[in-house]
């Protein structure tokens, strides 16, 4: 249970970090999901700009099996060199984005 302690606090702290910045143009709030419950995590940003409505999933963490799945990654520099950063095994790291048949092929885990 203090892995997964630990890895809740993790995302926490990088999504937090994350929901401060603002966007440059519209009036976007970014919002800042977290259920550790289900362990889903989600930094969204939502309201509007010069095109019309803003509603979209910047980043989207779950855990599952003892490892964190990255489902979305909208970030410049990517969330998974941040959670490395931050103590998160590149063993305990699925990106959730990439194709199943094709995760062994990036040095995270395949599942």
């Amino acid at each position: 249970m203090a892995k997964l302690e630990n890895y809740r606090q993790i995302i926490t702290k990088i999504l937090q970090k994350h929901a401060q910045h603002q966007p440059s143009h519209g009036e976007i709030e970014a919002l800042l999901i977290c259920d550790p419950i289900a362990d889903n995590y989600l930094l969204l940003d939502t309201g509007w700009d010069r095109t019309g409505r803003v509603h979209a999933v910047v980043v989207h963490l779950r855990i599952v099996a003892e490892k964190v799945w990255i489902e979305s990654d909208g970030t410049e520099e990517g969330i998974a060199l941040e959670l490395l950063q931050l103590g998160i095994p590149k063993e305990d790291i699925v990106l959730g984005f990439i194709r199943p048949n094709r995760r062994h092929l990036t040095d995270f885990s395949v599942a």
